[in-house]
């Protein structure tokens, strides 16, 4: 009985670090920039993963070199909006938490996104004209005539 009694406190030990370790969040933050690739991926454990290109400036080379941020998402509305998100191309600011530990089945990093924030305006469909100079609000936007084809040639009925 009593050794009963230790091994389910050894096991009650075991599994309270093992859930500090991975429910406890060692850090958190935010980080924004554009999502460049979102997708459910995974052998046994489906989960969400995604790359955030956060940008940056070299202060060496005087040049834009890119940064990435790999992460994981666990709730399914979280994803909805990165999805949305990607396929508008909207810049976004992903509020992360970093576990200790990971595992298998809650995804690939140990940076786990909890919220998203969407930043700035919605992008311009293709041909918007709004952002050329000259743009007046509240003017029709012209279109531009589109090049003629070669002449159609003269048929027998038209030259009646």
């Amino acid at each position: 009985m009593r050794g009963l009694l230790y091994f389910l406190l050894f096991l009650l030990v075991v599994f309270g670090v093992l859930y500090a370790l991975t429910g406890w969040s060692y850090s958190d933050g935010e980080r924004a920039g554009t999502v460049s690739k979102f997708s459910r991926r995974g052998f046994i454990f489906k989960t969400y993963e995604g790359v955030l290109n956060v940008g940056g400036f070299s202060g060496e080379t005087g040049s834009l070199t890119p940064q990435y941020f790999d992460f994981s998402v666990k709730d399914e509305a979280v994803a909805k909006q990165i999805t949305e998100a990607v396929k508008s191309g909207q810049r976004v600011t992903l509020h992360y938490e970093e576990k200790i530990l990971k595992f298998p089945w809650n995804g690939e990093t140990k940076y786990y996104i909890t919220a998203v924030e969407v930043v700035g305006p919605v992008a311009r469909p293709y041909g918007d004209t709004s952002a050329y100079p000259g743009y007046q609000p509240g003017q029709p936007q012209s279109t531009q005539p589109q090049p003629n084809s070669a002449p159609q040639p003269a048929t027998a009925d038209s030259t009646l």
